[in-house]
């Protein structure tokens, strides 16, 4: 008999991660970092849930979104970084760190 237990963990893993990417580009974009708490908050109930789960696949997957929430806040953070540098557009209707400055 096989044992699919790696490999849905290894498939939803990679697109737990793949739906994250977008949502941090648009939320620094919407909201800037001030909306890291979120994140924080989602990866606080994802480990709850993790912890609650008697399924053994649902916990392992709610833990999975739970530290993707956790490492969102860092890439959050970074993706500013990258728009400071031009890799990604600037939004055009909100005031940025350096243009606070320059007034």
């Amino acid at each position: 008999m096989l044992n699919y237990f790696g490999l849905i963990i290894g498939v939803a893993t990679f697109m737990i991660i793949g739906i994250f990417h977008p949502i941090v580009i648009k939320a620094e974009y919407y909201f800037g970092v001030a909306c890291w708490w979120i994140f924080l908050l989602l990866g606080c109930i994802g480990v709850a849930v993790s912890l609650l789960l008697e399924n053994d696949t649902f916990s392992t997957l709610s833990g999975v979104f739970a530290f993707s929430s956790f490492w969102s806040i860092f890439e959050l953070f970074e993706q500013r970084e990258r728009v400071r540098k031009g890799w990604f557009p600037k939004n055009p209707k909100r005031k940025y760190d350096e243009e606070k400055v320059k007034s």
